[in-house]
């Protein structure tokens, strides 16, 4: 995995992204005292279990793959392009429930260690 870039300076979420065969990967890319962006990468038939942050917003952009966003009592599907944004208090996760990688964008604001 390439070193991250110096901000501001354009590159390639996905050329980051960090495959773990046990679980999700994760990857920061950028945290700030406002806000923390992220790769969530997952190998086929992984998943990140529906759960719910208080006082902090998430938006996940698909970057590679197709699976399944979980939100409250929907399966909605993903694709590269899809986005959707889970603001503070609403249960969601993630499902690659297709054969190949899945990388998508996490950005959370205000980051996990500003709440």
């Amino acid at each position: 995995m390439p070193d991250l870039p110096e901000h501001p300076e354009p590159f390639r979420p996905q050329a980051f992204a960090a495959f773990k065969t046990e679980k999700m990967g994760k990857s920061t890319l950028f945290e700030s005292d406002r806000i923390l962006v992220g790769l969530n990468s997952f190998e086929a038939g992984q998943e990140h279990a529906l759960h719910v942050h208080e006082g902090m917003d998430k938006v996940y952009q698909v970057l590679v793959g197709k699976g399944t966003f979980l939100l409250e009592d929907r399966e909605l599907a993903m694709e590269p392009g899809v986005m959707l944004i889970a603001p503070s208090g609403v249960p969601h996760g993630i499902r690659n429930d297709g054969d190949e990688r899945l990388v998508v964008s996490a950005i959370l604001a205000p980051g996990p260690g500003k709440k």
